[in-house]
């Protein structure tokens, strides 16, 4: 509770800054950071928009992937006019195809950038029921599957840069504490939802996504410590903060859940990711926490079932070699 209490108030934790710290104060300590590349999913709007923001500002070189180009050309134009050296790439990605995914990423590997930065950031809270391309539920295909590839994808290319650089790679996932909401079986409910709309519920589904970004995490970071990369991944929970992931949302009583709450929200400066994203080297994601902006780990109570769910393996497996071996054989 006593934690609870300083998280909201913005008590600064062991990193010297609190819930209430912005992107800007958080990277002030880092200097430039003209040295580093980072994509960042879902850089057009909102979280993703402010964190590209500031990273072009210290100098990083910024790769904006985004299903709508325009949307991305008038983020970076508005990023350009403030920081008229900022170098940021725009490129066509839509999360919820495999297809678009593995284009992309062959892509930029051909403009023989080195990689330092994956954040994960996009997604999607879908209010009616929809199918990717790929058969799979689309908000699950969205904010889980496409992610999932694009970070195996670029995997060999973060490696190989922190081993040329000596500065450790970070792949940042988003999440949300929402993931705890989830509590049925993973498979057979995606596959439920995957086939019949009349089992869809938008907050379960969401959820549920939200769930597998932390397995997967947790699972990939137990895969970097057995290389011994110089490569961390991690997720957070960057806060409650209105952003056009709500859109679908909209109405009366949405606006008016936000207006009471507004005190305790954060605003789009201090729900950025960059603490996890820039500060000094940090260890790979444990599980027994869950990373805060700003005020550093503290248990999270969602553990004990993580640790007794055997679905890191399962879903990891299930799509590689399922989805993606069969798009391989097509």
């Amino acid at each position: 509770m006593l934690e609870t209490i300083k998280y909201l108030i913005g008590w600064p934790g062991p990193s010297g800054f609190g819930s209430k710290s912005t992107a800007e104060q958080v990277t002030e300590a880092r200097g430039e950071l003209r040295s580093i590349t980072a994509i960042i999913t879902g850089g057009t709007s909102g979280i993703g928009a402010e964190t590209a923001r500031v990273l072009a500002s210290r100098g990083a070189r910024v790769i904006l992937p985004a299903r709508s180009m325009k949307n991305a050309e008038e983020t970076r134009d508005r990023i350009v006019t403030e920081c008229p050296e900022a170098e940021i790439i725009v490129m066509k990605l839509d999360l919820s195809s495999l297809n678009s995914v593995a284009n992309f990423v062959t892509r930029f590997h051909s403009l023989g950038f080195p990689l330092n930065l994956l954040i994960n950031n996009a997604g999607k809270f879908a209010e009616k029921h929809a199918i990717s391309e790929d058969g799979v539920e689309m908000t699950f295909a969205t904010n889980y599957l496409g992610h999932f590839l694009l970070t195996k994808l670029l995997m060999k290319t973060m490696v190989e840069t922190a081993e040329k650089t000596g500065i450790q790679g970070r792949i940042v996932n988003v999440t949300s504490a929402i993931h705890k909401w989830f509590t049925d079986d993973v498979i057979s409910y995606l596959a439920l939802i995957s086939h019949n709309k009349s089992h869809f519920d938008a907050t379960r589904a969401y959820s549920l996504s939200k769930l597998a970004n932390v397995l997967h995490t947790t699972e990939l970071a137990t895969r970097l410590k057995q290389m011994d990369a110089n490569v961390t991944v991690n997720c957070l929970h960057p806060g409650v903060v209105r952003t056009r992931l709500t859109r679908e949302r909209d109405g009366f009583l949405t606006d008016l859940v936000f207006f009471l709450a507004s005190k305790l929200l954060k605003t789009l400066p201090q729900a950025s990711t960059l603490l996890t994203a820039t500060k000094p080297p940090v260890p790979n994601w444990d599980p027994t926490q869950l990373k805060l902006q700003g005020y550093g780990p503290f248990p999270n109570s969602s553990f004990l079932r993580v640790q007794k769910l055997p679905l890191t393996n399962l879903i990891t497996l299930n799509f590689e070699l399922n989805f993606l071996g069969q798009r391989k054989r097509k």
